[in-house]
């Protein structure tokens, strides 16, 4: 069993009180030069460090963050994770991870759990199934610092980072338009999503602009998000039954889009002869598909990075905040 050496250890081996050895640590002014001195050099001897779990009860203070995101596999969490990671343990922070796999339980579950692990503040991207966030709210109230980011819940007032997903999937729709195709389909999570609408937002009013109609049978929805094959596979189904089928689909999610390369694969659709399609991705390993996707980059590290020092600037402000920014950062369309 690891024992950490502890103050009263030291003060046994040199034969002062509790007390004093604290106060020497602490550089008080009410201990002499010597004893300090005494102190120090022994617990530097002995490779003594103050137990972070003391000193956060003492400080009110655990010097943590937890991390919410659907899942850390997807290419665009993973990003987001080290550009959250590169911030605060360069402030001391650590950083505590957990994923919903798109459940809302298990979002009550996790964030609850790391609210009674004390952490100092939340980043959070909400799964797709998140409609109630009355959890969120009630840390929120009580004053635990939340920052959004990817996904976020409107009716908290904090501060929120998101990539431009309008003016994104404007970009790819029009692309697909400009390519020659004019029976564009959507595929996207659950409808309540802020992703969600506002990806379709940029889809219709590509279509729009372009002088086409939004086809609503050529909208699909996926609630888990990609995460169930069947439900990505019975979307793309759906549209291949349709009498006027599409010809090319714009997929709004990361884990929906490689979903959807496989399903066509599987179905021996053939990608773009038979079905064009664009989509969100921020995966490199879209290169070495074959045939490869057209997809809108979300800056996923930067949004990590910012949201972060926003989180940070709010755990350490010494007074109240009440200014509350949304950031939206730019996306990318690569072209493959």
């Amino acid at each position: 069993m690891f024992e950490p050496v502890t103050i009263k250890d030291i003060a046994k081996a040199l034969g002062l009180s509790t007390s004093t050895v604290s106060r020497a640590l602490r550089d008080t002014h009410e201990i002499s030069p010597a004893t300090k001195k005494l102190v120090i050099d022994y617990a530097n001897k002995i490779n003594y460090k103050p137990n972070p779990i003391a000193l956060s009860l003492k400080e009110r203070r655990s010097k943590s963050i937890g991390v919410v995101v659907s899942e850390v596999a997807n290419s665009y969490f993973s990003q987001a994770i080290d550009g959250i990671e590169s911030i605060a343990y360069d402030k001391g922070y650590h950083v505590i991870i957990s994923q919903t796999h798109e459940s809302f339980e298990r979002e009550v579950v996790n964030v609850n759990h790391l609210a009674s692990r004390s952490v100092d503040g939340l980043l959070i991207s909400l799964s797709s199934q998140t409609k109630d966030i009355s959890h969120l709210k009630f840390l929120h109230e009580k004053g635990l610092p939340i920052v959004f980011f990817d996904r976020v819940a409107d009716e908290i007032v904090t501060h929120k980072v998101i990539a431009d997903n309008e003016k994104g999937a404007y970009q790819a729709t029009s692309y697909l338009i400009e390519s020659g195709y004019k029976k564009i389909a959507h595929l996207t999570s659950s409808s309540y999503l802020s992703i969600s609408i506002e990806r379709l937002s940029g889809y219709e009013k590509a279509l729009k602009d372009h002088g086409i109609e939004t086809n609503r049978d050529y909208i699909k929805y996926c609630p888990h998000g990609g995460m169930l094959y069947e439900e990505t596979e019975n979307a793309i189904k759906e549209l291949m039954a349709l009498k006027d089928k599409p010809d090319a689909i714009f997929v709004a999610g990361d884990r929906l889009s490689t979903g959807c390369l496989s399903v066509f694969k599987n179905l021996k659709i053939s990608v773009p002869g038979d079905m064009a399609i664009a989509g969100f991705s921020n995966s490199d390993v879209l290169d070495l598909f074959n045939p490869s996707l057209t997809s809108v980059r979300q800056p996923a590290y930067e949004i990590g990075r910012l949201a972060t020092e926003m989180l940070l600037k709010l755990i350490e402000a010494k007074y109240p905040v009440e200014e509350f920014e949304k950031k939206v950062l730019e996306t990318s369309l690569s072209i493959r």
